[in-house]
């Protein structure tokens, strides 16, 4: 098989343990379902923790990943082992120098960063001093992350994806053990859950740090902002500021409308948000984490013919996932939510609530997808300027969409009004993968190749046998709300097979092929 075909392997390793990542973390959120249900401890939590998970993007595996892991791969191809060793030293210098300024500054002004992100929370008191206090221990949660990004960039580079794809499970792991030891323990349990993300990330940190040495790059900190490898990466992160973090900040957008609304919106979108994540992680982030340094490569040779074959190979590998999962969320919705979360303190009326927001929030799941491997091939030519230019028209749209359809629904008091946060942040990533894409064929970087129209004749039609069969099964003789427990289970998980067997037959039937899958350079 060809070093191209080693894509497909490299995504399924990675997928792999993405898939281990999020069983994790569907066990984790079941488990704080049920102890904290969807009110507003959850909302203050929630708040919390997306602020370092915003940070996140910028400083790990979103902007710096992008900037980092192609001239990393430009230096491997030269083969200076002196050179990579000293950009290695010196960028985890920077970035280290860096991370403890904002870390100080962020734990200083969790009361000033809280009050913007959630001001519908000053209405109800004690919630806004909640989230206050859990962000500060959250906050330094973005140091431990960031360098763990970057171990994970460096092995990445070689190739070597599982341990990076693993460090989830470990994240996932720490929070379960939070919960079950630690919250009754505390006077207030919910502050378990902070704890908890504090602890991941230094876990995360201790555990891919020491597989550096395998390939000589276990970094001496070396502090220098003139050094040219670190200029070059944080010129290149720069304009990635908005381009790689634009769905994290249209999740803000969505935080700030979601204080405004009833008690538990920002609860029933961020639980929404965790299902919506599975597929995404498992295709998307996958693949769009294994093509970075494939496409690095191929643009550090000039190869323009093998860069524009591995990235039609993976819109098409993308799409193939991405609709099955978009179906699969959108008519299992309810199904779905009440069968994970629906016990303890999380009620059938918030399983309601939080199925309407993962219905709207689904029909964008293929656009998240294609973003996540449209974006890499800007990032690999280290073009970081031109996402930049769609990210910030994304936002621009998603604020308008989420003011023009939730304002309404906010001042008549319309029921489930977080609803319309998750169709415009839905809308807005339809645009961004719009954006990106017509960014490419304008670019002539990208020339699709021959076969469109049937993969997307085939996709079509087995979406449409997929959709009637999870139809026919949800309104057939009998009821899945009348089943509970490893009933409720079994009957789900016989329904996911049916609709994914049928999706299989039917591509099969219309004449794709498993070697399709295969992308030979």
């Amino acid at each position: 098989m060809s070093r191209g075909g080693g894509l497909f392997r490299s995504t399924a390793v990675f997928g792999a343990m993405t898939l281990l990542s999020r069983l994790a973390g569907f066990a984790r959120d079941v488990i704080q379902a049920r102890l904290f249900g969807a009110g507003s401890l959850v909302d203050a939590f929630t708040v919390a923790y997306q602020v370092p998970n915003y940070l996140r993007r910028i400083f790990a595996e979103g902007s710096f990943a992008s900037a980092f892991v192609p001239v990393l791969s430009e230096l491997r191809q030269k083969g200076d082992a002196a050179a990579l060793k000293s950009f290695a030293d010196h960028v985890a210098g920077a970035l280290c120098a860096v991370l403890l300024v904002v870390t100080g500054l962020g734990m200083l002004a969790a009361p000033w960063i809280a009050t913007p992100m959630a001001p519908g929370f000053a209405a109800e008191p004690g919630k806004l001093e909640l989230t206050t206090e859990m962000l500060r221990i959250v906050f330094p949660y973005i140091f431990f992350i960031s360098m763990t990004a970057l171990a994970g960039g460096v092995l990445n580079s070689f190739q070597r994806f599982a341990l990076p794809a693993l460090t989830p499970v470990l994240h996932n792991l720490t929070l379960i053990a939070a919960m079950l030891w630690l919250a009754s323990r505390l006077d207030r349990p919910i502050m378990a859950l902070a704890w908890g993300v504090l602890a991941a990330g230094a876990l995360q940190m201790a555990l891919l740090w020491p597989a550096l040495r395998r390939y000589g790059l276990f970094p001496r900190l070396r502090l220098d902002f003139r050094h040219p490898g670190v200029r070059r990466v944080f010129s290149l992160m720069l304009p990635t500021l908005f381009s790689s973090s634009v769905a994290q900040l249209n999740l803000i957008v969505g935080t700030i409308f979601a204080s405004l609304l009833a008690e538990g919106s920002r609860a029933y979108l961020y639980y929404s948000d965790r299902l919506v994540e599975l597929p995404l992680g498992l295709f998307g982030v996958a693949l769009g984490t294994v093509i970075l340094p494939h496409l690095s490569r191929r643009h550090a040779d000039t190869d323009a013919a093998g860069f524009s074959a591995s990235l039609d190979w993976g819109l098409r590998t993308v799409l193939l996932g991405a609709v099955p999962a978009a179906l699969g969320l959108l008519f299992l919705a309810e199904p779905l939510v009440a069968t994970i979360y629906q016990r303890g303190e999380f009620s059938a009326e918030a399983a309601r609530m939080t199925a309407m927001s993962l219905s709207a929030m689904s029909l964008a799941i293929p656009a998240f997808m294609l973003s996540k491997v449209l974006a890499p091939a800007f990032y690999s030519r280290q073009d970081t300027k031109t996402p930049m230019r769609a990210a910030i028209i994304t936002v621009v749209l998603n604020i308008s969409l989420m003011t023009a359809i939730v304002t309404p629904l906010w001042r008549y008091g319309v029921y489930g009004a977080h609803a319309g946060i998750a169709l415009a942040t839905a809308l807005a990533g339809i645009g961004n993968a719009f954006l990106l894409w017509r960014y490419l064929r304008r670019d002539g970087v990208w020339t699709a190749a021959p076969g469109w129209g049937r993969v997307l004749l085939r996709i079509a039609v087995a979406g449409v046998a997929m959709v009637a069969v999870l139809i026919a099964l949800r309104i057939g003789p009998w009821d899945w709300r009348a089943l509970h427990g490893a009933t409720r289970w079994l009957w789900l998980a016989l329904v996911i097979a049916a609709g994914a067997g049928t999706y299989a037959v039917a591509l099969l039937a219309f004449g794709w092929r498993p070697r399709e899958l295969r992308h030979s350079d």
